[in-house]
C-alpha cells in the first residue's frame, strides 16, 4: 500500500511498533576531545548494567503483545530492523551512544503521503532513524514523499533550564499531582533556544490541513517555521507552548475524531486551550494511574545511581529520566471508535466508554522508564484516510 495518514483517528491500515532490541543507556560525551580509553570501557559497562536480561525480554514481550493485538484488528505491523545501538559514534563536536528504537513515532511524522524525519536535540539520536530505511524503501517502491530535517551541529548548548534555580522553584498544582504520582519525584524541566532547526516528530497533533506544534523542550520555534515551509500552504502549523512545559503532545491533547478532543486537565484549562479547538467538544481528564512501584523501585535502585556514576565521569545520560505519570493517556486509534489504551487506565476506560469508544487494554510495563506510551512506540503509516478540513 502507498503511505497515507492525514489523521489520529481514520481506521488504521498499516503500522510500525517499536522494539526493544539493544537497548542502552545514553551515553554521551558532549565535548571534542577524546574519551580516555579506561574512561569509555567504564562507562559501557554502567552502560550494560542499565538494561539488564529481564528487562529488555518483558519490554520485547509487551511489544509483540501490542503488535499481535494490532494484527487481530486486521493491521498490517511493521518492526523496524535494529543496528548495534550500544556502539559509540562520533561527530567533529561530540560522541555518543544510542538509545533505543523503542519510541518510533518521536523522530517521523508522516503527513498523507509525505514522511517527514525530525532532527531531535537529543545527539543519542543522531543515527536512530536508520533502523526504518528497510521499511521507508519497502513503501518507496509505491512511492512517497521522503524529507530528512537539516542535520543539527549541536556543536554548543540547544536548551537551558527552564528555572535558573531549581531550588527556588514554586511547585504548579501539575508538579504536585506529578510528585502525588511518582512517590515523590520532580521533573526537571529545560527549554530549547532557536540555534538550530531541532524537534521531534511527536510534538505534533495530525488535524488534516492543520497541526498543531507545541513548542516545548523538545521542539523549537524555527523548526515549527521549517515544517510549515516543507508542508507548503496546503497545510497550516499552527503553534502553543502555554499547555506543556516538558515534551511531546500526545499525553496531554489526544484528538478522537472531528470534533471531539481529550485534553489533560492537569495542564490545560479554557483559558490556555489552543484555539483551534474552540467549537469541539472537549473531554477533561487527568486521572491516569499512579507510576507503578515496580518502575519506581527500579528506577531508584538502578537507574538513578548508574546515571550518577556516568554523570561524575562526565558523561551525559537519560537514566534520571522518567516518563510522567501522564503518559498513561497515550492512547492509539484502531478507528473513530476502537483505541488501545495501557491495561492499568481503569478511569481513562470507563470515559472513553461514555464517549462511546471501545478501550481495548494492552500491557506495557516499562513505559515510564522507556519514556513512552502506546502511541509513542507506534507509528501510523497507512490509515484509510483523505486529506480534510476541519476548521474554518
Amino acid at each position: 500500500m502507498k503511505i497515507n495518514s492525514h489523521n489520529e483517528w481514520d481506521k488504521l491500515l498499516e503500522v510500525i511498533v517499536g522494539s526493544a532490541q539493544g537497548s542502552h543507556a545514553v551515553t554521551t560525551w558532549a565535548r571534542p576531545d577524546p574519551i580516555p580509553p579506561k574512561i569509555l570501557e567504564e562507562a559501557l559497562r554502567l552502560n550494560h548494567l542499565s538494561h539488564p536480561q529481564w528487562l529488555i525480554e518483558e519490554i520485547a514481550e509487551d511489544l509483540q503483545g501490542l503488535a499481535d493485538t494490532l494484527a487481530s484488528f486486521g493491521v498490517k505491523v511493521h518492526r523496524p530492523k535494529i543496528h548495534d545501538i550500544g556502539k559509540m559514534f562520533a561527530t567533529p563536536f561530540w560522541q555518543s551512544t544510542g538509545n533505543d528504537v523503542y519510541n518510533v513515532r518521536d523522530l517521523h511524522l508522516v503527513v498523507g503521503n509525505m514522511v517527514i524525519e525530525s532532527p531531535s536535540y537529543l545527539r543519542s539520536r543522531y543515527f536512530e532513524s536508520l533502523a526504518f530505511y528497510d521499511i521507508w524503501y519497502e513503501y518507496f517502491e509505491e512511492g512517497f514523499k521522503w524529507v530528512c530535517g537539516p542535520r543539527p551541529r549541536i556543536d554548543r548548548p540547544v536548551s537551558e533550564p527552564y528555572y535558573r534555580d531549581e531550588s527556588q522553584r514554586k511547585l504548579t498544582e501539575e508538579d504536585i499531582r506529578y510528585q502525588n504520582l511518582t512517590g515523590g519525584r520532580l521533573e526537571k524541566l529545560h527549554r530549547l533556544n532557536e540555534n538550530e532547526i531541532v524537534f521531534e516528530a511527536a510534538n505534533t497533533l495530525r488535524l488534516g490541513h492543520d497541526l498543531l506544534y507545541l513548542v516545548s523542550s523538545s521542539g523549537n520555534y524555527k523548526s515549527a517555521k521549517w515544517l510549515q515551509t516543507v508542508l507548503g500552504t496546503d497545510y497550516r502549523v499552527h503553534t502553543t507552548e502555554d499547555i506543556y512545559r516538558s515534551s511531546h503532545i500526545d499525553s496531554t491533547v489526544l484528538a478522537l475524531r472531528p470534533g471531539l478532543v481529550m485534553l489533560n486537565s492537569a495542564r490545560v484549562n479554557q483559558d490556555n486551550c489552543p484555539r483551534i479547538f474552540e467549537k469541539w467538544h472537549k473531554i477533561w481528564f487527568e486521572d491516569v494511574a499512579p507510576t507503578p512501584q515496580t518502575e519506581l523501585d527500579f528506577q531508584k535502585t538502578v537507574r538513578d545511581p548508574l546515571a550518577k556514576q556516568l554523570e561524575a565521569m562526565g558523561f551525559e545520560t537519560n537514566l534520571n529520566d522518567m516518563a510522567s505519570p501522564w503518559v498513561g493517556m497515550n492512547f492509539l486509534s484502531i478507528d473513530p471508535h476502537t483505541v488501545l489504551v495501557d491495561e492499568r487506565q481503569i478511569a481513562l476506560m470507563k470515559v472513553l466508554e461514555k464517549h462511546q469508544i471501545m478501550p481495548v487494554p494492552v500491557r506495557m510495563r516499562h513505559m515510564h522508564t522507556q519514556s513512552g506510551g502506546i502511541h509513542c512506540t507506534t507509528l501510523d503509516t497507512v490509515r484509510e484516510s483523505k486529506l480534510e478540513r476541519y476548521f474554518d
